[in-house]
């Protein structure tokens, strides 16, 4: 995607270059965009974003219909905290492939920082709708049960908050922020 700009002639003909050496080397482009989408995650992991979203890129540029491209991007943009930006991605990805619970978590970590940082509860709220679609799909998800005991901290709703807190224990009590544990000591 290249940062959405227009690209000059000698960028078009790299691309096409690019497209034909992949089509070369992999069964078909689809093969060659995974294989870019897994450099993107090995760098993503390796906190190289810049080879991270290259490799993204490339794979796009191979098979824009690939749903891992957009959770990556996403995930890349909420790192350098461009959270509507990065909504806007994994929303995209959740829209090809409404099954990827990580990418339930990882859209509910960026209206999670959207709320933190405008205090604006309908992303608190958008947070814990998009991990409850995750548990719906994984019921005994750990991180997403822990997160949504994390967001119910923020309301008065302490049956939520426990609720969620017990059912996080009962698979890996680490996901439930001690920070937490006190708030609900406390309601």
């Amino acid at each position: 995607m290249y940062g959405e700009v227009k690209k000059c002639e000698q960028q078009i003909e790299f691309d096409k270059k690019f497209i034909l050496e992949s089509e070369k080397q992999f069964k078909n482009r689809k093969k060659a965009s995974e294989y870019y989408v897994s450099k993107g995650w090995e760098y993503f992991y390796k906190n190289e974003d810049d080879t991270s979203m290259k490799r993204f890129n490339q794979a796009w540029l191979l098979d824009n219909s690939n749903p891992q491209i957009y959770w990556g991007f996403g995930n890349l943009l909420g790192k350098k905290k461009e959270f509507v930006e990065s909504v806007k991605y994994l929303q995209k990805s959740i829209d090809m492939d409404p099954n990827n619970v990580k990418v339930y978590e990882c859209i509910s970590t960026s209206y999670g920082q959207m709320f933190y940082t405008t205090k604006d509860i309908k992303y608190l709220n958008l947070g814990i709708e998009n991990l409850k679609k995750a548990i719906k799909i994984e019921p005994r998800n750990g991180r997403a049960l822990g997160g949504l005991a994390n967001m119910y901290a923020y309301f008065m709703q302490k049956d939520s908050l426990i609720k969620y807190i017990k059912k996080t224990d009962e698979i890996d009590s680490k996901f439930v922020n001690p920070e937490v544990r006190e708030i609900a000591k406390k309601k």
